[in-house]
């Protein structure tokens, strides 16, 4: 019992500590300035545009069974960890199991620099919903980064 009133008097002295700490005067120059917010950038609607295309035109590829779009729409990190062999197999299985008709809709892209973060719905198939998925810029083009 006694270690919980202990506790419970040290918690309260430090609660009573913050208060004091935090509390800010009447004049302006006595207000806390380590709040540090991070940059904003904003992205152009230009880079939103070109992140949209370059996913409707992966989902397309992917559902579609081609391969070497699909394949060719990879972030060089994702494409060194599978080969186009392999992901042509994926791609026309994909194809195979759901049909090619399952577009990209209602794409959001939050870009930052050479980043952004994707999420969108498949058409029809909701399982394959993204959310924050990542695409990455190379060389001018966006290409996907999820892997």
């Amino acid at each position: 019992m006694r270690n919980h009133t202990t506790l419970l008097a040290v918690t309260a002295a430090a609660l009573l500590a913050l208060t004091a700490c935090s509390s800010s005067g009447d004049d302006a120059s006595s207000e806390s300035s380590t709040t540090v917010e991070a940059p904003s950038i904003t992205p152009t609607p230009a880079d939103a545009a070109l992140v949209t295309q370059a996913v409707q035109a992966y989902t397309t590829a992917y559902f579609k069974g081609d391969g070497d779009t699909a394949y060719a729409t990879l972030s060089k990190r994702c494409a060194g960890k599978v080969t186009a062999a392999d992901y042509s197999t994926a791609i026309e299985q994909a194809a195979a199991d759901y049909g090619p008709d399952h577009a990209a809709t209602d794409v959001r892209a939050e870009v930052s620099g050479a980043l952004a973060r994707v999420t969108y719905k498949v058409a029809g198939l909701p399982k394959f919903d993204q959310q924050s998925q990542p695409w990455a810029r190379e060389g001018g083009t966006w290409k996907y980064d999820a892997c």
